[in-house]
C-alpha cells in the first residue's frame, strides 16, 4: 500500500493523484467550500472508478456540517471512517519533530482507528 497525500482543492493535480489508485481516503474539514470540493472530487473519482472513503478532520470546529458530510456519505454508500478532533497536542508535536501518532491524545487515538477502518476498506477493495 502506497499512501499519497495529494492536492487540496479540485484542480488537475488532485484529479491526477487518483489515478491508478486502489482507493481514495479522502480527508475533508466541515466548511461549506471543503465539503462542495468534497462531493466534486468524489465525482471525479467515481467517473474514475476509484471507490472512496471519507474522514472528516477538525470536525469539532463544525458539527453541523460535519454531520452533513456524514449523512451525504450515507446516502452515497461512500464509508464513512471517523472524525479527527482538532487537537493542540498534535500541532505541539509537530513542532517539536515529534510523531503525533505516538501521542495518547484525542486526535491520535481517532487516527489510529481511522488507520484500521481504512485498512479493512482497502483489503475489501483489492480482493475484488
Amino acid at each position: 500500500m502506497a499512501i499519497l497525500d495529494g492536492s487540496p482543492g479540485i484542480g488537475c493535480p488532485v484529479i491526477a493523484s487518483l489515478s491508478g489508485v486502489d482507493l481514495a481516503l479522502m480527508v475533508s474539514e466541515p466548511s461549506v467550500s471543503a465539503f462542495s470540493d468534497l462531493k466534486r472530487v468524489i465525482t471525479s473519482a467515481r467517473q474514475l472508478q476509484v471507490p472512496v472513503a471519507v474522514v472528516v478532520n477538525k470536525y469539532d470546529m463544525n458539527p453541523t456540517i460535519c454531520g452533513e458530510i456524514e449523512v451525504f456519505c450515507f446516502k452515497e454508500g461512500i464509508p464513512f471512517l471517523g472524525k479527527i478532533p482538532y487537537d493542540g497536542q498534535v500541532i505541539a508535536a509537530l513542532n517539536k519533530g515529534e510523531n503525533p501518532a505516538c501521542l495518547n491524545s484525542p486526535a491520535s487515538n481517532a487516527l489510529k482507528r481511522i488507520y484500521n477502518e481504512t485498512l479493512q476498506v482497502w483489503k475489501e477493495h483489492v480482493r475484488q
